[in-house]
């Protein structure tokens, strides 16, 4: 990842509108800001959400809350509780999530 172009900055994730994202079970909350190409999320997954695609998209994305279920589709799966990360390349390896707890997540992309 090149990051150009980008004077320091804060964000206030409380102060951005979330969207609301219907998964195959549940709601994911997005609260997302654009720079540039790289598209930075926090996201918030109600109990019982399951999403509703196999994704391709690459992905750093770091558990702040609660539980994250992660199956890839050649049936690995893993758990990630606080603290925990996982980074995935674009095209790599399709990945989908799940949560039965609820989980706070922050998402580089």
């Amino acid at each position: 990842m090149q990051i150009t172009n980008l004077p320091f900055g804060t964000t206030d994730w409380s102060a951005i509108a979330p969207t609301e994202h219907q998964g195959d079970t549940g709601l994911a909350y997005w609260r997302t800001r654009q720079f540039g190409s790289i598209r930075v999320r926090m996201v918030e997954y109600s109990p019982g959400y399951l999403a509703d695609h196999w994704c391709i998209k690459g992905h750093i994305l770091l558990c702040i809350k609660g539980e994250l279920h992660t199956e890839l589709k050649d049936g690995r799966k893993f758990v990630l509780k606080p603290g925990m990360s996982y980074q995935v390349a674009d095209n790599a390896e399709p990945h989908r999530s799940g949560t039965t707890t609820g989980a706070t997540l922050f998402i580089v992309d």
